[in-house]
């Protein structure tokens, strides 16, 4: 569904180019030159976000705001001024706008200033899901009855309390995430942000902005001043995922915003004072990188307080029904399906399979034969033909006495079909460029 503005400017120049642009971006756009007309648009409508000028006719801007959010609470409202007046900026915040911008106003910094806005609004109201999920038990990804998740759930509630940082370590799709939140909502900071950061998806000349923040002018393209994640996220919990990823320059000042609490944005001169607890996450051995020097030994020393591993799916196996049965449960409504549940043969293939992307594959395992389903059940038909024709790796290796490489060649051979390079490598614990001299002594083509 499009995303929906209203753009408040006496201007007609201004308020159609703004039109434009955003409609032009995916918005559906409204226009307004007047408060009284954009109560009237309000009334009609419900907007993701609310442009408008500072300088209306009749009432002005910041009134208009203070009407508008007795109605809607936590509307998002971007002011544009034409004085730049330090004054007039706070006086706009203070009546609950998101973020304010100089006129004459430049169109890619009013999109970065919107899509900040409604990124921040996301999470908010991501976080409000997740301590409503707290109350009610047992927290998103959370599932199951088994040993190793009880002794997880229990680590989970007493680390909570804590104020130390955490260690989680974890394959690729076990949940680590689910895991940080689930701390955060049991913890004192719940009502504060909680910033999940995957430090291997943004690269890293383009990291050290995202969490620092930046001054106007810091570097070629920094139009404006923006604020980093950590300041964003003070008081609550920041979450670095993949922190095995992150360079050594980067760790040197993560390092001094863990001893410090204190963050300087990229081309400042003034350190801001934050309170941030620190959850970091990584499917890697990061004391080896440690010891060889790729990961900075003090920074882990901070990080690793305390640590949680969270158990892959192959050691909980009990627990593949009642997550398979979850996933049915949220996904039929989404999909327009009335499956309630799965046939024995079926689960009894779930339940023989590896999973070597954990509960992350199951879950879009379950999506996509909710796709095929026909009936109010999954059947074997459903399920992908290497599930289907499944037999454990490891129960094979075991009765026949493989030696490591027969068992990497079939993992490979099995596998590489429904996985990429990339976790492939990661689940046998190489790197891609081992996983690729092996394909090559072995003479395994890659899959089209």
């Amino acid at each position: 569904m499009p995303r929906r503005m209203l753009i408040v400017e006496d201007e007609e120049t201004l308020r159609e180019s703004l039109k434009r642009l955003f409609v032009k971006n995916g918005f559906e756009a409204d226009t307004a030159s007047s408060a009284e007309d954009a109560f009237v648009a309000a009334k009609s409508g419900i907007y993701d976000v609310i442009i408008t000028d500072i300088i209306l006719p009749g009432m002005d801007g910041v009134e208009m705001i203070a009407k508008l959010r007795e109605q809607v609470a936590d509307q998002i409202f971007i002011v544009i001024t034409a004085y730049a007046s330090i004054e007039t900026a706070l006086r706009a915040l203070r009546a609950g706008a998101h973020d304010y911008i100089m006129k004459p106003v430049i169109h890619e910094e009013i999109k970065r200033v919107v899509e900040n806005s409604l990124r921040q609004k996301a999470l908010q109201t991501e976080n409000i899901f997740l301590k409503k999920q707290m109350r009610k038990g047992s927290p998103e990804g959370i599932i199951g009855e088994s040993a190793a998740i009880k002794g997880l759930k229990s680590e989970v509630a007493k680390v909570a309390g804590a104020r130390s940082n955490v260690l989680i370590l974890g394959e690729t799709g076990t949940g680590k995430e689910l895991v940080a939140r689930a701390i955060h909502s049991g913890s004192s900071r719940a009502e504060g942000p909680f910033i999940p950061i995957n430090c291997g998806a943004i690269p890293e000349n383009l990291l050290e902005s995202e969490l620092f923040g930046h001054v106007k002018g810091a570097f070629t393209g920094a139009v404006s001043a923006k604020k980093g994640l950590f300041e964003i996220a003070d008081g609550g919990t920041v979450f670095l995922d993949e922190i095995g990823d992150m360079g050594l320059g980067l760790q040197s000042k993560l390092l001094r915003v863990l001893e410090d609490q204190q963050v300087r944005p990229v081309g400042g001169t003034h350190a801001l004072q934050v309170d941030l607890r620190f959850i970091t996450a990584t499917n890697k051995d990061v004391e080896s990188a440690a010891r060889d020097g790729s990961f900075r030994e003090d920074l882990l020393y901070r990080i690793n307080v305390i640590t949680i591993k969270v158990p892959h799916l192959r050691q909980r196996r009990e627990d593949i029904k009642p997550l398979a049965m979850y996933f049915i449960e949220k996904y039929s409504g989404e999909l327009g399906k009335h499956v309630k549940g799965i046939s024995p043969d079926a689960l009894a293939s779930l339940e023989k399979y590896d999973w070597p992307g954990n509960v992350r594959e199951l879950q879009n395992i379950i999506e996509r034969s909710l796709l095929l389903a026909e009936g109010d059940i999954i059947n074997l038909d459903c399920l992908p033909n290497n599930i289907r024709h499944s037999d454990s790796l490891l129960d094979e290796a075991a009765d026949r006495g493989f030696s490591i490489e027969d068992y990497t060649k079939r993992f490979i051979l099995q596998y590489q079909h429904t996985h990429t390079e990339q976790s492939i490598a990661e689940m046998l614990g190489i790197t891609r460029k081992s996983l690729w001299e092996k394909r090559k002594r072995w003479g395994i083509s890659r899959p089209d």
